[in-house]
């Protein structure tokens, strides 16, 4: 009967505790009272989201514009005599007729020609700084050598240094290399690693236990098959965070395409744009069809960053970058 007792004791105790865990979490999950402070917090992120996202807009409004239309009302905040033609003037789906009745200079652009080019250099560009970063990394992180701190520290260092310090040297190099005006030449420069790759993916390798690593070369597995047995499949997702960075940062690149490219055949899509806007009408720039251009190149490299964003942040967070 006591046993009994302090059973049904014991289980009244847990219900009570139960329910005012359920009490505590309701009056938790009740909305606080909203302050001053609130208010402003969420005036000042709703305006620099607006001031964001505002460009975008504007891009669009300008893209779906007619563009002989835009210059009798340019601050209409809708599209003036909206239509297509813009991206049919980009895609070359326009005659030279209806190119010219709509603003445009009637020139021709090889659009797909170019988004060859810009596909082509920043798969190759990442593919290959990707893989040889990893390996620099798993070195700086893994291996034992003499001076190995001292170096990294110089590539630490490098990261100082501005790209536009590096864009005559490199011109020249590419230059006695005879590749002026070929991909090659175009992706040379970041082609093999980069500091801040190597740094990123050392960051994480240094986190990871090394037990299972240990237990390998116990076993008889050589550092290179530890590399590519272990190392790289425990860093898909830093790897997978690294290449997408570099991807946007490829494509995006403009200034060194510029200095090396001098044909179609070499031209990248960033690159084009600014031949494109420089094809200028008798009645002025054709904003609609460089603004359809603009958003045409950059909707790919939105669509990457927003399906992998979440993927980016974590990882940068796990790797103790601030």
């Amino acid at each position: 009967m006591a046993q009994t007792a302090r059973s049904t004791q014991a289980a009244q105790g847990v219900g009570a505790a139960r329910a005012s865990g359920a009490t505590g979490a309701k009056a938790g999950r009740r909305r606080r009272p909203l302050s001053p402070g609130r208010v402003l917090a969420w005036v000042a992120m709703v305006v620099i989201l607006l001031v964001t996202l505002f460009p975008f807009y504007w891009i669009l409004r300008t893209a779906l514009s007619s563009n002989a239309a835009l210059y009798v009302d340019p601050t209409s905040p809708g599209p003036v005599g909206f239509g297509w033609g813009a991206f049919a003037r980009v895609f070359g789906m326009q005659s030279v007729e209806e190119a010219i009745a709509e603003g445009g200079s009637g020139a021709s652009i090889d659009f797909w020609l170019y988004l060859r080019n810009s596909v082509v250099v920043a798969t190759v560009v990442t593919v290959c700084q990707v893989f040889f970063s990893a390996m620099a990394a798993y070195a700086f992180s893994r291996l034992r050598w003499r001076g190995r701190d001292a170096v990294f520290s110089l590539f630490l260092l490098s990261l100082m240094v501005p790209t536009i310090f590096t864009l005559l040297p490199n011109f020249l190099l590419v230059r006695q290399l005879g590749l002026i005006d070929t991909l090659l030449g175009i992706m040379l420069p970041g082609l093999f690693m980069t500091p801040f790759a190597i740094f990123f993916l050392r960051q994480f390798l240094a986190n990871i236990a090394t037990e299972v690593e240990e237990a390998a070369l116990i076993d008889g597995a050589s550092k290179v098959r530890v590399f590519f047995n272990l190392a790289l499949p425990m860093t898909v997702g830093p790897i997978a965070t690294i290449s997408i960075l570099t991807y946007i940062g490829s494509w995006n690149d403009y200034f060194w395409p510029l200095m090396v490219s001098y044909t179609d055949e070499s031209r990248v899509l960033t690159v084009a744009l600014g031949n494109f806007n420089a094809q200028t009408p008798q009645t002025g720039p054709d904003w609609a069809g460089l603004m359809a251009a603009t958003l045409v190149a950059a909707l790919p490299m939105l669509v990457l960053f927003m399906a992998f964003a979440r993927r980016v942040v974590s990882s940068i967070g796990f790797s103790g970058i601030k």
